[in-house]
């Protein structure tokens, strides 16, 4: 059996630290909190008519149910022969993508695959994934199936491919009745390279009946995550997809995904059947994007600051919580000056696809989304990601993250982090439906995500320990590292307010919020401390030695580290745990952090960073002519050429063709199609 080449991980760090801070409470969120997380259910593809070839009408499965794992006969007809029979792998990346070499392990994997041999493949966002099946289905006789989520982007996916000479096609149920005949036909007569598919098809009777038929060169099933049942992103079709190693044996499968710890990867592994695989774990380091988490304080009002100083005019992607808040926040933006778009599930699905297609296809635009947008989105240029509300999970925060900088320039990964993140997630768990174990996995992610927004360590760091990786104390491109935080002994500010609580509950029989606690230690004179005669408690008054936001910070961070409860009674009321009796006893210190009075140096962000400013205008040239093109075609800028790749014309100002087909990312096909048109931009 193939040993894995991943390291096992420890436990993830629960290493806590804090800061002072925070609003109130947008009592606006008046809707569910948060999206489903799969926004909308596609189409159900037993709903469309079964393939022309089909003799019989088949049986209908229903979702869920098993699929059967005997194969109909083969066609009989030839499989298409491999590409340039014995050309290399290389040879195919370097006609095919214009790239002179693979990066860390691509080549390994495509060698694996190629042979014939599965692989589970853990790479992060922008590292090259793609290139794991697409050259091996290139490689090997017959299609490349690839098993992708989201319907959405397949288009995009098969435009890409064909811009490279690549002989794409995806079915799917947007498509009319001709058209997927036009594909299945193709499919059985070896005229495809690779065949894009949502999981939910793959268990539709007469897809896989047309599979049977067809020469399959490897399946593919991209963000293999969704299978894991405990995981931020499951999706049920994808507990039915262990059934292909039973249904066509011998054909290799290739199960990929940017984000899965060590128990998630374990969990793939035994779903899909892969215990022959072998395992290829990249490093989860994105060294070009800088991670930063400050206390919300006003969050539009800081957000409009980070894109109007560090990323005028540049793409971006702010994550918000719940719908109504997606929608002012797209509101805000605009009104102030900023392209932006609102993307949630209640939006009309035209609506989506419009946005989504503006997103993809044109320059600088702002989407503001709940978590139903982000997956496969394949946008180089994404130069920030942001987030106005607390994720549930570090491995949720992770994948989002990881979608700013695919292109590898310098980008930037915002957190704006508050009180009432901490009390708003910590109720929908206690609310959540689920069993005891359910909800204690929810907290266990909670946990874990507490734990990197409150570290006064290396941030960077304390995300690769989550995943089991190796981390150096400073990584130089962190908050934490650019403007270290002061870590320090909170211990008597948190007997204080625990002794608050505590007399609360057992003098009065009372619970209140953090609002309250904060105003009795602060010896606020308010009606409702009147009301309720709290300023004849012994510990009014006695927290003058810090500012409001400064306790609000300490509620935060005892919350963080389980010394404080949300109340399951659905106003946020604050309770005692079982570890809050060692602190009131002296028994246990409590470390607290603060936060560093200015603010992280930021990075400069801008695409053409690192060109010499002679080289800027024909940059912006190429970037022009791209986007006339793009426009032309239909297809978003990035499936033209890359930024990367307009930077590396731009400094070599190729004069001939020969030239042009050195600069990385020109590709054969490319070098074809808009070969002429470059060198006449660069001639100027």
């Amino acid at each position: 059996m193939p040993q894995p080449r991943e390291q096992r991980p420890s436990e993830p760090s629960s290493s806590w630290a804090p800061a002072a801070e925070e609003p109130p409470y947008d009592p606006s969120f008046d809707e569910p909190p948060f999206d489903p997380y799969y926004d909308q259910l596609p189409p159900p593809d037993e709903a469309y008519p079964s393939a022309p070839y089909d003799e019989a009408p088949r049986p209908q499965r229903q979702r869920g149910e098993a699929w059967s794992t005997e194969r109909s006969a083969p066609t009989g007809r030839p499989p298409r022969a491999a590409v340039a029979a014995g050309e290399s792998a290389v040879a195919v990346l370097q006609r095919v993508w214009g790239y002179e070499a693979f990066r860390g392990e691509q080549q390994a994997i495509i060698e694996q695959v190629a042979a014939g041999g599965d692989a589970l493949v853990l790479m992060p966002t922008g590292g090259g994934k793609s290139l794991c099946y697409q050259v091996p289905a290139l490689l090997r006789e017959g299609t490349g199936v690839v098993v992708s989520p989201l319907i959405a982007l397949m288009q995009d996916q098969v435009d890409a491919l064909e811009a490279l000479g690549v002989r794409a096609a995806f079915l799917n149920s947007t498509q009319a009745p001709d058209e997927r005949r036009r594909v299945e036909q193709a499919l059985l007569d070896g005229e495809i390279d690779l065949l894009y598919l949502a999981p939910e098809r793959m268990g539709v009777p007469a897809t896989q009946q047309l599979l049977d038929r067809a020469a399959i060169a490897l399946f593919a099933i991209d963000e293999a995550h969704c299978v894991s049942q405990w995981g931020h992103d499951f999706r049920p079709d994808y507990l039915q997809l262990g059934a292909i190693a039973q249904r066509w044996p011998g054909i290799p499968r290739i199960a990929l995904t940017a984000t899965a710890t060590a128990a998630t990867r374990d969990e793939i592994v035994e779903r899909l059947h892969l215990e022959q695989a072998e395992r290829f774990v990249s490093s989860f380091d994105r060294p070009n994007i800088q991670y930063r988490i400050e206390a919300k304080a006003e969050p539009r009002a800081q957000l409009l600051r980070l894109i109007q100083q560090e990323h005028p005019g540049d793409a971006g992607i702010v994550y918000c919580l719940s719908r109504k808040s997606v929608e002012q926040t797209a509101e805000h933006l605009v009104k102030h000056g900023v392209p932006a778009l609102p993307y949630h599930a209640g939006l009309d699905a035209g609506v989506r696809a419009r946005n989504q297609a503006r997103f993809l296809r044109e320059d600088g635009l702002v989407m503001v989304a709940t978590i139903a947008f982000g997956m496969g989105i394949d946008k180089p240029d994404v130069r920030f990601v942001a987030h106005l509300d607390l994720p549930k999970s570090v491995e949720g925060y992770y994948q989002e993250t990881g979608r700013a900088g695919r292109d590898g320039l310098p980008s930037t990964a915002w957190l704006a982090y508050g009180l009432q993140d901490v009390v708003q997630q910590r109720r929908m768990i206690d609310q959540s439906e689920g069993t005891p174990q359910y909800k204690r996995s929810l907290s266990a992610h909670l946990d874990a995500m507490l734990a990197l927004c409150e570290t006064v360590q290396c941030r960077r760091g304390q995300l690769l320990r989550y995943f089991g990786e190796d981390a150096p104390q400073r990584c130089g491109n962190c908050d934490t590292c650019l403007n270290p935080p002061e870590s320090l002994d909170g211990t008597v500010p948190a007997q204080k307010l625990l002794s608050t609580v505590y007399r609360l509950q057992s003098e009065r029989g009372q619970r209140f919020g953090a609002g309250q606690l904060v105003d009795i230690l602060l010896g606020k004179e308010t009606e409702r401390i009147r009301s309720n005669r709290h300023d004849q408690l012994s510990t009014y008054g006695i927290g003058t030695e810090l500012a409001e936001a400064e306790w609000r910070g300490v509620v935060r961070q005892l919350l963080a580290q389980g010394l404080l409860a949300v109340s399951s009674d659905g106003y946020g009321t604050l309770g005692l745990t079982e570890a809050s009796r060692g602190v009131l006893a002296g028994e246990r210190e409590v470390h607290l952090r603060r936060e560093a009075a200015r603010p992280a140096k930021a990075a400069k962000r801008k695409a053409a960073v690192d060109l010499p400013e002679e080289d800027l205008p024909l940059f912006e040239r190429l970037r022009e002519w791209r986007s006339g093109v793009a426009r032309e075609q239909g297809v978003p800028a990035y499936i033209v050429f890359g930024d990367a790749t307009l930077r590396g014309i731009a400094s070599a100002r190729p004069s001939s063709l020969d030239e042009l087909g050195t600069v990385s990312g020109v590709g054969a096909k490319k070098l074809d199609t808009y070969g002429a048109a470059v060198l006449e931009v660069v001639a100027g």
